[in-house]
């Protein structure tokens, strides 16, 4: 599962839980009327049933949400059944009443403020109602010795209190949501165009390299073949001159894919840490005073490339260390962060399987695991001079 999937899946939960305290409240209001005696099943019963259709619907109304849309219909049912689950228990603030705050805190998800503000206010004043009503027959767990006007204080307060916290915490994990959303989406877009980006300069390097070579042996071609029929040996020269033409082009053209396929470690490392900032992971770079020994530099550029993938990719780091350090025997590059992979070091994927290949083809070795102090340590050397 990735990050982006474990997001979502947090943020379902928690939204969820506003359902799993409803019914701790349920309970709650049942001892508290069970002990008293006061405990009528022929309201309890309704309510219940009234409850679960509430948690229903109510845990179908987050994927919606969470996809910035609003399914009125649904939660005009919500709401129904949350106004007969309070009523039908007594609508006490701490038992069957919070159905109505567990309700508004799903219905204002994606609404206006304005909406959400609304909302609070009509549900406060029916919960408010509800319970008195509930005081006015008895169903009500409040002593009857605090009044009316006692009840009608107690239960604005507190029902003033729930309806003025619960919407904005619910609204908030769904904007934490909406924000992880929006940034895993721009990644992705920065890596298209990225992509995009390279392929264009590849496309320029190549027309710039060959694309000369190649008009003038197209030109010397034409006229070789119209001087074959006047004069061969002004055609044998200028073939061998398409022929030289042509070396040159073949030797730029190996020159550059060459150049691509060796990475450079100053600008791996510069992007590598850019692309960790971007991401909120703190990195530090430590090179040697000295130039890296021949051939040293590209095997380490793939290997730096490779780690901090994996850190991206299978890790919650909020800093990584890259140090790059070698004697007259072996060259050393490690990688350090502070977010273990849930999975194991021969698990991770088939980078980490590529860069032992890679380092193996010049006598290297590649070491990965948890370090047991809470990071992860991703090691490479190689013996010097190089093998291969």
């Amino acid at each position: 599962m990735d990050s982006l999937k474990r997001a979502r899946r947090l943020t379902w939960l928690m939204l969820a839980v506003v359902f799993v305290m409803m019914w701790l409240m349920f309970a709650l209001a049942c001892l508290i009327a069970f002990a008293d005696d006061r405990l009528y099943w022929w309201s309890v019963g309704p309510a219940l049933v009234a409850a679960a259709g509430l948690t229903w619907v109510g845990v179908r109304l987050i994927a919606p949400a969470m996809d910035r849309r609003h399914p009125t219909k649904q939660v005009v049912v919500a709401a129904v059944l949350a106004v007969v689950a309070a009523g039908m228990g007594g609508a006490e603030p701490f038992g069957w009443g919070f159905a109505l705050v567990a309700w508004l805190s799903i219905a204002t998800l994606n609404v206006s403020k304005r909406t959400a503000v609304l909302l609070s206010v009509g549900t406060g004043v029916v919960a408010v109602g509800l319970a008195m009503l509930g005081l006015a027959t008895g169903t009500s767990l409040l002593d009857a010795g605090m009044g009316v006007g006692g009840g009608l204080i107690y239960y604005t307060l507190i029902y003033a209190i729930w309806c003025t916290l619960m919407p904005p915490s619910t609204r908030l994990w769904v904007w934490i949501w909406q924000l992880a959303e929006e940034a895993h989406a721009g990644r992705e877009a920065h890596t298209r165009l990225a992509v995009a980006e390279e392929r264009l300069r590849f496309a320029r390097d190549l027309h710039d390299l060959v694309g000369h070579q190649l008009s003038a042996i197209a030109v010397k071609t034409e006229l070789a073949t119209r001087l074959s029929d006047v004069d061969a040996g002004k055609a044998k020269a200028e073939m061998a001159e398409v022929n030289a033409l042509t070396r040159k082009a073949l030797r730029e053209l190996r020159e550059a894919v060459r150049g691509y396929r060796e990475l450079d470690l100053a600008a791996e490392l510069n992007s590598v840490k850019g692309v960790l900032e971007a991401a909120g992971v703190r990195c530090e770079v430590r090179l040697p005073y000295h130039e890296l020994p021949d051939g040293v530099a590209p095997v380490f550029a793939y290997a730096v490339r490779e780690a901090v993938t994996n850190v991206l990719k299978h890790s919650t780091a909020t800093y990584c260390d890259i140090t790059i350090r070698f004697t007259e025997d072996e060259a050393e590059l490690s990688v350090r962060n502070d977010g273990v992979v849930r999975r194991a070091a021969l698990d991770l994927g088939s980078g980490l399987a590529g860069m032992r290949e890679r380092l193996g083809a010049v006598g290297g070795k590649v070491t990965a695991q948890p370090t047991g102090d809470g990071e992860f340590l991703l090691t490479a050397v190689v013996s010097l001079p190089l093998a291969g």
